[in-house]
């Protein structure tokens, strides 16, 4: 192991901590177009603007103005969320169940329940951890300090955490009240009666995932009643259906609570109606609005003031008005798959409407809805770059198809400049490494097509069975991976390695099957348990990763979901099986990485939660496979997704799990948890743009995050090869750039999202052993001969610290004006391209560095376009200063002048009248004094400034009426000038004339002298 411990020593990771990273911050780049599922909502009663909205993946997000705009406000905690609640009598108090129950095969897990007393501004967990899933979560409508939970908890094994608990001191201490009566069941619902909180029906739920295989309903499932507030529980069974039980939702009439709803999953599905309070129950319907995907579709909502109006969540959302004998589906243009609904008890016909494609407000009970497209929560699969300028990202996303967006844009990151490159459920979208006008994009179940950029015409491209006897499995994810290396080939996974090398024409197979082909494994059709589900969720015995090695085109690896590992050297000819000891066998293999610098280095993540085991499984070879090395295992939380070694430098490794990001600067031997402006979603797939040195993160939850400019921590790590002990260190980062300017936008409203473009000002970039606390600590940034152009303070925090350097100067002086602000010269010119110095500047220590600022390469301006730019641009500069020189002798003497001459009132000498009025008419002449807003009056000081921002503001050749305007204004400035120096000449008669008159002479002193001998410079 030697390579691995002579890297690890080089830097030195263990004083790097998560808080240390200053500015190397995670963009957030949405996109909320598409949005992303939603498990529960919760709006305070009193106050129907106020709403908290659960996500699957993405947190709790907050609106005060009814859904106009959202604010996060979960993001230190577990991403996955169950269910909300608002107390009805403090609509400050909120409580979030952690682990969604909406339990599909990709469904994340929760870490307890948190209540926050300040409107969610604070949260505090208080109680069930290791619960999982919180299915729902009801405040006694009395006592704020009674609440009761349901608990559905653990999906992938057994576990004595499920049930309805109790609390009546706030959280501070839970009783059960129903427990579960076998280890595979939970609580999935709960019914309080709403005037009587005594009464309640729990649906308790016996339910089983493996890898391979989904069960809902057993002997655990059924309906239970209290009338004494939980002390004792009876079972329903009167005119239920016999046999075991799947899934159950119920719900009380809350206009007639004698009135109770339950959609129960059996042999024969159906909705069910009680007149008695749950004591005996009739079959109602059983229609597809009750029998499609009861697991899924569990969920009943009856209106506040009809016992007779029943919703129920489906495919669509359905409505029945009599009592659930019919139903009609509301919505056809809002995303399938729904999960909850707010009815506004005060205005019935207003709804608010939870999916599987985000957030729904109708105002006409269901006829015509409005999209809340501000909540950026794709549950992204994978991620692929293109090299565009900016690049493009590509990834797909749950139920939410194959997009393609850009990087930044000028226009702002806008929903807008997404675009849908597929359906179904998203998974690998990757452009053609050999032509990137090819897109291909797969659905669920290996359904592989081809997109054209150019015709925007899609083609089936999935690899067919070689003959008669193959049959492919595909897995819900399967691979389609683009070569990192010279052979631009495209790989897709089945049981199979398939290569293509036509753009998806033909494939190849190039592998024997490399799973364990178990038949106990592939009895997907089976799948379902009460209800047959057979989606390919639960395909299985299927390959999930392949990577090729970068440095050697016949080197290919491939992992499969049923624990093997597989190697080849010989482009697939033949293959071995490798056998990486870190993780129990048969352990999912979720991402194979060779290295970018070592052929005999390899990187691997093993996910056992589908067996319900958490840890997280990362490992490095160091051999080509033979032995490996598990990494981060004291450190690294939440089961991992991904690992990836950085293309530029072997020591930075980076890994995404259910909880987020993790950094290793040491190649491994020390991770940080990156928490900088990314909250703790999981991170199912990474990838580093080699060109622009950006890290790529797709989270399953909240959409796509960039990490620009990874060369800071590529500085980094050089900077401490060359000197680990240095406290003070320049960090040499990316060039800064000269942005295009913005497009054109119109007044949006604040109802949709808008990711972040990057922030590529120049900057200054060092790090800090330790918090600097004594002494002066400065910036200087000098021009390239070493003149001192500006001095800034540093910041002083440990760790990374990023000072901008403003890209333009400050503006002209310009002549003085009471009634108007000249525009066009607030600020002054960009700086130049080429290279600065810096130089830190710390008590007894001067470090010295430099950073480059070039123009975006959008702009196509030759060097002599540039030069003429700037050459006007300082003529003008030069020529305001000059002009407020001029305003300043002839405004303040002839304000001097006119106050003595009210002082004196009499005998003033004509001499001094004259010179006054002459000063006044010259300053008049030069500036606007006409007051109002939109006065129209434009002197020389306003056309100068107006021209001095004109061409300032475009770094391209100025125009023929630009240069020739320039010299007007340069002669009425010249002229202008010429003038105030004849009045100064004048000054020694008009003194004398005031002093003969006993009026106080006026000394040539202050701004004006200061001005008077600019003047006679120039």
């Amino acid at each position: 192991m030697a390579t691995f411990l002579v890297a690890a020593t080089i830097v030195p990771a263990q004083t790097l901590t998560s808080s240390m990273f200053g500015d190397v911050r995670a963009r957030p780049l949405g996109p909320a177009t598409m949005s992303g599922r939603i498990a529960d909502i919760a709006i305070a009663p009193s106050t129907p603007t106020t709403w908290f909205i659960g996500s699957a993946g993405g947190g709790v997000w907050k609106s005060v103005n009814g859904g106009i705009s959202f604010a996060s406000v979960f993001d230190d905690h577990n991403q996955s969320i169950g269910a909300l609640a608002v107390d009805p009598k403090n609509d400050d108090t909120v409580w979030v169940g952690t682990g969604e129950h909406w339990v599909r095969n990709s469904v994340s897990s929760g870490d307890g329940l948190y209540r926050s007393t300040d409107g969610g501004k604070t949260w505090k967990r208080v109680g069930f951890e290791r619960s999982e899933r919180i299915a729902r979560i009801v405040v006694h409508p009395t006592s704020s300090s009674t609440i009761t939970v349901a608990v559905l908890g653990h999906l992938w094994s057994d576990h004595d955490e499920g049930g309805v608990f109790q609390s009546t001191d706030f959280g501070a201490t839970w009783k059960r009240i129903l427990a579960p009566t076998n280890a595979s069941t939970g609580c999935s619902d709960l019914s309080v009666n709403p005037k009587n909180p005594n009464d309640m029906i729990a649906a308790m739920w016996d339910v089983r995932r493996t890898a391979y295989s989904f069960r809902s309903g057993g002997p655990g499932s059924g309906l239970f009643r209290t009338l004494d507030g939980g002390r004792t529980w009876r079972p329903i069974r009167t005119g239920l259906p016999g046999g075991n039980l799947g899934r159950i939702c119920v719900a009380h009439a809350p206009s007639n609570p004698s009135i109770v709803y339950a959609n129960v999953e059996a042999d024969t599905t159906a909705l069910y109606i009680s007149t008695n309070g749950g004591a005996s129950w009739r079959r109602r319907n059983t229609t597809i609005v009750s029998t499609l995907r009861p697991f899924y579709f569990s969920r009943l909502v009856v209106a506040p003031d009809s016992a007779g109006v029943v919703y129920k969540t489906g495919l669509q959302l359905h409505r029945s008005v009599d009592s659930g004998a019919t139903f009609s589906s509301l919505g056809s243009s809002v995303h399938s798959d729904h999960h909850a609904l707010w009815i506004n008890p005060a205005a019935t016909g207003t709804l608010v409407a939870a999916t599987d494609g985000g957030l729904y407000q109708s105002f006409d009970l269901g006829q015509a809805w409005r999209f809340c497209a501000n909540l950026p929560l794709g549950q992204f699969y994978h991620v692929a770059v293109d090299n565009s300028t900016p690049y493009n990202i590509y990834g797909g996303l749950q139920d939410n198809g194959s997009w393609m967006g850009p990087s930044q844009s000028h226009r702002g990151l806008t929903n807008a400049e997404w675009m849908m490159v597929g359906g179904g459920d998203g998974f690998a979208v990757v452009p053609d490494p050999a032509n990137e006008r090819y897109v291909y994009w797969e659905s669920q179940g290996g359904n592989i097509n081809r997109y054209d950029r150019t015709t925007r015409l899609q083609r089936e491209t999935r690899p067919a069975p070689h003959d008669g006897s193959l049959t492919l499995r595909w897995n819900w994810d399967s691979p389609i991976v683009a070569s990192r290396n010279a052979s631009k080939a495209v790989y897709a996974g089945s049981q199979y390695v398939h290569r293509s090398t036509d753009h998806g024409a033909t494939w190849k197979r190039v592998s024997p099957d490399l799973t364990t082909n178990d038949p106990a494994k592939q009895q997907q059709e089976n799948s379902g348990g009460l209800t047959v589900d057979n989606s390919s969720a639960e395909n299985h015995c299927t390959i999930v990763t392949i990577a090729d090695s970068p440095l050697d085109t016949n080197v290919i690896l491939a992992g499969s979901d049923d624990g093997r590992l597989h190697r080849t050297t010989n482009g697939g000819t033949s293959w071995t099986e490798l056998h990486p000891s870190v993780a129990p066998a048969g352990t999912w293999v979720s991402c194979i990485e060779p290295s970018w610098h070592d052929m005999s280095v390899m990187y691997a993540t093993f996910d056992g939660h589908r067996t319900g085991d958490h840890a997280a499984y990362v490992a490095r070879s160091e051999d080509a496979g033979r032995t490996w090395q598990r990494l981060g295992e004291s450190t690294i939380t939440g089961y991992a997704h991904v690992v990836r070694e950085d293309p530029a430098d072997p020591a930075i490794v980076v890994v995404g799990t259910e909880h987020g990001l993790w950094l290793s600067l040491d190649t491994g031997r020390t991770f940080i948890h990156f928490r900088n402006g990314l909250p703790t979603a999981a991170v199912r797939d990474m990838v580093f743009h080699r060109r622009d040195a950006d890290l790529i993160l797709a989270t399953h939850g909240r959409g796509i995050y960039v990490l620009d400019n990874i060369e800071i921590l590529h500085s980094l790590v050089r900077a401490s090869r060359k000197g680990a002990s240095a406290p003070l260190r320049f960090l040499e980062s990316a060039a800064g750039v000269i942005p295009l300017p913005g497009g054109n936008a119109w007044f949006n409203g604040d109802a949709e999202f808008s990711g972040t473009n990057p922030n590529n000002e120049p900057s200054v970039w060092y790090y800090l052993t330790e918090r600097h606390t004594k002494g002066p600590f400065t910036i200087s940034v000098l021009d390239s001969a070493g003149r001192e152009l500006r001095t800034m303070p540093a910041t002083t925090r440990r760790g990374i610290n990023r000072v901008p350097v403003p890209l333009r100067g400050k503006g002209p002086r310009v002549a003085y004006s009471a009634v108007t602000v000249a525009g066009g010269a607030i600020v002054g010119p960009l700086l130049p391209e080429g290279t600065y110095r810096v130089e830190l500047r710390r008590s007894m220590d001067t470090v010295r560095g430099s950073f480059r600022v070039q123009f975006d390469p959008g702009y196509d301006f030759t060097e002599a376009d540039k030069a003429a730019q700037r050459a006007l641009t300082d003529t003008l500069f030069a020529l305001n200063e000059r002009l407020a020189d001029v305003t300043v002798v002839a405004r303040v003497w002839s304000d001097t002048l006119t106050a003595r001459i009210e002082r004196t009132a009499k005998n003033v000498p004509d001499v001094v009248r004259m010179h006054r009025d002459s000063l006044s008419a010259l300053n008049a002449s030069l500036v606007n004094t006409k007051v109002g807003m939109l006065s129209g009056e434009e002197q020389v000081r306003e056309k100068l400034a107006a021209l001095f921002g004109e061409v300032m503001g475009y770094p391209g050749r100025p125009t023929d009426a630009q240069q020739s305007f320039a010299i007007v204004l340069a002669t009425k400035v010249a002229a202008a000038q010429q003038t105030v120096l004849r009045l100064v000449d004048n000054l020694d008669t008009v003194n004398r004339a005031m002093s003969s008159a006993s009026m106080e002479p006026w000394p040539l002193s202050g701004e004006v002298a200061e001005a008077l001998s600019r003047l006679r410079r120039w």
